[in-house]
């Protein structure tokens, strides 16, 4: 039977290798060298989980302490650099993976402050800052406004799978389908948002339309 850990350990590791993914595309993308690629794949993989594990104590972060999130990282960036053609003519790959990884790391980063001890606020709050920290990182290093900044539906995807996931854990639910279901919820938000133009509201003050 998979137990908790066990499953954590696989959705970070698959969180790891799509966010890698994703980021590696992107910075093939800007026209950077084979070192920044690999940064940038390391930086959205790793980020978002190394500030997660600061915020609970879980030092040293296993983003860096963890050979096995170096490796991934690295058999991504080979893969997109080596195999580029083929993964470019995925539907929007940096989004399909993007929102995989946020998937996967919504989940996985509330997991593990729960794992920790620490209350539902906590997971909630820590389940975001591991889903978007990564990206955030990866849209300033390529001078791109962060996706959360604008009106599309991304964190608020990564808050309904740290919810369920939180929730899940409150009634005593499976595990592994509770991480499940968030998974695809936030997968599905993020997906459809992009395949149908769903975006939160945006507040504009009257007479600055045109600017």
């Amino acid at each position: 039977m998979l137990n908790i850990q066990t499953l954590y350990h696989v959705l970070d590791l698959l969180g790891t290798f799509a966010f890698a993914i994703s980021g590696a595309v992107a910075a093939r993308q800007k026209g950077l060298d084979m070192f920044g690629i690999v940064v940038v794949a390391f930086t959205v993989a790793c980020g978002g989980g190394i500030i997660r594990d600061l915020c609970i104590s879980a030092t040293p972060p296993v983003g860096i302490s963890d050979w096995r999130y170096l490796a991934i990282t690295l058999l991504a960036a080979l893969m997109t650099m080596g195999l580029y053609r083929l993964v470019e003519k995925l539907y929007q790959p940096v989004l399909l993976f993007d929102a995989l990884g946020l998937s996967l790391f919504a989940v996985s980063g509330a997991q593990k402050a729960l794992i920790f001890g620490h209350n539902a606020e906590v997971a909630v709050l820590l389940g975001i800052v591991t889903a978007v920290g990564g990206g955030v990182l990866r849209d300033v290093l390529l001078n791109r406004i962060p996706v959360i900044f604008r009106k599309e539906i991304y964190a608020s995807a990564a808050l309904t799978a740290s919810l369920i996931v939180v929730a899940g854990s409150f009634l005593n639910l499976n595990e592994p389908v509770v991480s499940l279901v968030a998974i695809a919820v936030c997968f599905s938000l993020r997906y459809l948002s992009l395949r149908y133009q769903w975006n939160l509201p945006v507040f504009k003050e009257k007479g600055n339309d045109q600017k």
